[in-house]
């Protein structure tokens, strides 16, 4: 159990797992999360569950090298077991009505967007899927959400592949063109999904993010992931991870998900 079947290096400091984890895969939706330690006493971290395959009893993580944590588990190979493997947790994402989905997922987000894009594209959705990084060497899971979508788009920052720009700048083309849209996914870093937010509230479009916060016990008690929805307390945890995107307080997010960046770099070094 828990033990890595495949290692994969998706790009500069971006990782991916394949993990013998049956219980887990068994009950896993889109938009779940597993919390895990890499030994120990280590911290806890929260992934979202990227992929799951019922049959092989195996879950995807995919990962980004940012801090001591992931350090440690970046150092992990195949045949290696992660030691503390906690899930699946979370609600699973609840859709709106409607049969047009937009699917966007920036930078490390496209690993949690893929499976909300597989999933409703196997549901008889139709699905737009778009996804954007930096630059053309950051970009990953091209051909899994081509895969999973009727149409598909690329940008990146700098314009080595795809649209040059945002993800935002291919979600306005397709709005300006009157393309059917009922509602949108976004799943990325803070800006980006709040960038994606105050695009589509202009047009009405309902739209859900899902919130990767700062989390220690991933059950509701500790309270280190709460958000404000609406006006209303929430955790992301067990609330979550996926949320109104048009009543979330994006702000607030900021603050929180930069309380602790000077202990975290204590850590590191």
């Amino acid at each position: 159990m828990n033990k890595i079947i495949q290692r994969k290096d998706l790009a500069p400091s971006l990782i991916q797992f394949v993990v013998d984890a049956p219980l887990i895969a068994r009950r896993a939706q889109p938009g779940q999360f597993i919390i895990l330690k890499v030994r120990e006493e280590g911290e806890r971290i929260p992934l979202t569950i990227a992929d799951f395959d019922r049959e092989q009893g195996t879950i995807t993580l995919v990962f980004q090298v940012v801090g001591k944590s992931t350090s440690l588990m970046a150092q992990l190979q195949e045949g290696e077991s992660i030691p503390d493997l906690l899930g699946p947790l979370g609600e699973p994402t609840e859709h709106p009505q409607g049969k047009y989905a937009v699917c966007i997922g920036g930078g490390v987000g496209v690993a949690p967007v893929y499976p909300e894009a597989k999933g409703l594209h196997d549901s008889g959705y139709h699905v737009t899927s778009i996804i954007g990084a930096r630059t053309e060497d950051l970009l990953f899971f091209e051909e899994e959400m081509q895969n999973a979508s009727d149409e598909f788009y690329l940008a990146t920052d700098d314009g080595s592949k795809g649209t040059k720009g945002f993800v935002t700048t291919v979600l306005e083309q397709l709005i300006a063109e009157g393309k059917p849209i009922d509602f949108v996914i976004a799943v990325g870093p803070i800006p980006m999904m709040k960038a994606v937010a105050d695009l589509t509230r202009k047009h009405q479009i309902k739209t859900i993010v899902s919130l990767n916060s700062l989390m220690v016990d991933g059950t509701g008690m500790c309270g280190g992931c709460r958000v404000t929805v609406g006006g209303e307390v929430k955790f992301t945890c067990v609330d979550g991870p996926a949320f109104d995107a048009h009543l979330l307080d994006f702000d607030e997010q900021v603050r929180r998900l930069s309380m602790y960046k000077d202990k975290e770099q204590e850590v590191k070094e």
